[in-house]
């Protein structure tokens, strides 16, 4: 089996998702392809050797349907012969992509792919384009289908956290983002995005808040509580869990992740697609997984795909040095920690979504190559990326500096 090589990684910065936000006037398209010339004039791309480009996309409809993939390469000016696909496994997507596209040069079937995602939040709404897991009355039912936030709240009831717990991580996250963003951690993969005269409208992420504190969250009310409990769904989950008497509400705005516009794209190749064009890998994607976990409690994934992924490597959790786990809910990164014995100066140390937002399709990638830069400014060569995924699943992928 072949070896799959990253041989860089570029993002957008990440615009607030509302019409107010920097990134809301340029086309999820326009965000993709300016990533794609620049990844090309960056290393000098010959992209008749780009055989393919997959991106993550949770809400393909619109603007950000039509294979937006295939779309982009065209508008970036690539080679013809560049193919595309767009894949939607939830907000896992983006790092999905990069799995398939390493799974496609470790089977010796391509020498090159580009991989990342994109999602436009202010543009294309999260859910509208529907789905018969969250809009049929049957399935919702039979198979206690509940909205994450009241999965997010299900968690810390049952196990335990607090709103103090949850917001003490929330503020950790705006501290680390923005001490990240101070001191210029992100600009070796930030590409800023510009108008059409060239002015540039963002060259940051744009929803950090340094003056975040448990006082300035202690005001904001529960986002799920009505949801739960006038629209019966707590009831619901209760089925499942009856062995919680209340579900307690505690995710709110500033401890759940950002909703914002973004994208990414992660060139990867193979050890002759390197020796080629003259390009150095900056690390090998050494294994990965996907697992199904329980779909009512929904955001547990990570754990179990994380175990999983550390046996068929005969790994421990130590054995990582960093760790970038999707901050989807404050209660996600708690449990992963807790579940797998892991101290919180190894996850997320440059803040995560809390802080960032998540650009729904984009965000795995965003991720991966987040967590490259820091093994690379740390001099440390082992890390792992996970995301927790609608519908019950969980990701998890490990990458290794060369």
């Amino acid at each position: 089996m072949a070896d799959a090589y990253i041989y860089d990684a570029l993002r957008t910065p990440r615009g607030k998702g509302k019409a107010e936000g920097a990134l809301h006037t340029i086309q999820p398209v326009e965000l993709v392809s300016t990533l794609l010339k620049t990844l090309r004039e960056k290393n000098q791309l010959d992209t008749s050797l780009i055989e393919d480009i997959i991106l993550g996309c949770v809400t393909p409809i619109g603007e950000q349907g039509a294979d937006i993939a295939r779309t982009a390469a065209l508008v970036a000016g690539y080679a013809q012969t560049t193919a595309g696909v767009q894949i939607n496994r939830f907000c896992s997507s983006g790092l999905e992509a990069i799995n398939m596209a390493a799974a496609y040069i470790m089977s010796g079937q391509i020498e090159a792919i580009i991989a990342g995602g994109v999602e436009s939040m202010s543009r294309i709404p999260m859910g509208s384009d529907g789905g018969a897991l969250f809009t049929s009355p049957a399935i919702i039912a039979k198979h206690k289908i509940v909205p994450q936030g009241i999965s997010a709240d299900l968690i810390a009831t049952k196990y335990g956290y607090s709103r103090t717990d949850l917001d003490t991580y929330a503020v950790h996250s705006h501290q680390r983002a923005y001490k990240a963003q101070s001191e210029g951690y992100f600009k070796k993969s930030i590409v800023p995005v510009k108008d059409q005269a060239g002015f540039v409208i963002l060259d940051k992420d744009e929803t950090i808040r340094p003056d975040t504190t448990l006082e300035t969250l202690a005001k904001l009310p529960p986002s799920f509580a009505m949801m739960g409990q006038m629209g019966g769904l707590d009831g619901l989950a209760q089925l499942r869990y009856p062995e919680v008497e209340r579900i307690e509400h505690l995710h709110h705005a500033g401890n759940s992740s950002g909703i914002v516009d973004g994208a990414s794209v992660t060139l990867l190749g193979s050890k002759e697609f390197g020796e080629k064009t003259g390009l150095k890998p900056r690390a090998k994607v050494k294994a990965f997984t996907i697992i199904g976990s329980e779909p009512t409690i929904m955001l547990t994934g990570p754990v179990p795909a994380v175990q999983k992924l550390l046996k068929k490597q005969g790994m421990q959790a130590n054995d990582i040095d960093l760790y970038e786990v999707n901050e989807a809910f404050a209660v996600v990164p708690l449990y992963f920690m807790d579940m797998l014995g892991i101290s919180h100066d190894k996850i997320n140390v440059n803040g995560g979504a809390i802080a960032m937002g998540h650009p729904l399709g984009a965000t795995g990638s965003v991720i991966l190559g987040t967590l490259l830069d820091e093994l690379e400014r740390r001099n440390l060569q082992t890390g792992l990326a996970t995301l927790c995924v609608g519908g019950g699943m969980g990701i998890a992928t490990i990458i290794e500096r060369v």
